[in-house]
């Protein structure tokens, strides 16, 4: 408890910090480029299946239940059986994600954009609400769910260097859910760029609780 409150603040401001920065731009350009190519309506159209989407639906529902029940799980376990290294993973797991929620709602709270409708009609897609609260904080770029899975899993990827098949894993489902809330709620820019956020948050946090897991 003690580290995660202590490391906060510098894991936060760690996030915008030098190379890292460039990747934030880089999500933007990305979104740019997706926006105005077209590319993230074609996307939007070419992912109406119903087939498809029934298979994807559930990614809104475990990408909104897992980063609450799996830090309280590993806390849990940790504490019950004396497990360091669970504690540890268990307080880095959480403040990767409320780091990446932090950051997803500052964005989300300036930029305003509409999201998909789960019908087709008018391409809404290039409609972003500039400005301070014009949007709210629940929907729009970056997709929060995206931002989230990833850093939880770049958090455990850099937590355990040496276990790769648990990095692999945690990854697999970070882009599940990402690519799960492109085909429903979100947009495929939402995505990308939730996705780069949120590994650069993960690679910080991970770093900065390691050495904890290594002793």
């Amino acid at each position: 408890m003690k580290q995660f409150l202590v490391t906060l603040p510098r894991n936060l401001m760690g996030c915008f910090k030098g190379w890292r920065l460039v990747w934030y731009i880089i999500a933007i350009l990305l979104t740019i480029i997706l926006v105005m190519s077209d590319l993230d309506w074609r996307y939007f159209l070419a992912t109406r299946n119903p087939e498809l989407r029934s298979w994807m639906w559930p990614a809104v529902i475990i990408g909104g239940l897992l980063p609450i029940y799996l830090p309280l799980l590993l806390l849990a376990f940790g504490f019950l059986g004396r497990s360091a290294r669970l504690i540890v993973t268990g307080w880095a797991v959480a403040q990767a994600e409320l780091l990446g929620a932090l950051i997803v709602i500052a964005y989300k709270a300036f930029t305003g954009r509409a999201h998909p409708a789960h019908t087709v009609g008018t391409d809404i897609s290039h409609v972003f609400h500039f400005g301070f609260w014009r949007g709210g904080v629940f929907w729009g770029w970056p997709s929060s769910h995206t931002t989230i899975a990833f850093a939880m899993a770049a958090t455990v990827f850099t937590l355990y260097p040496k276990q790769r098949w648990l990095g692999i894993v945690a990854i697999l489902y970070a882009f599940y859910i990402g690519i799960g809330v492109s085909m429903t709620i979100h947009w495929f820019s939402d995505f990308v760029a939730g996705a780069i956020m949120g590994s650069v948050i993960g690679t910080v946090v991970g770093k900065s609780f390691r050495q904890n897991i290594e002793h």
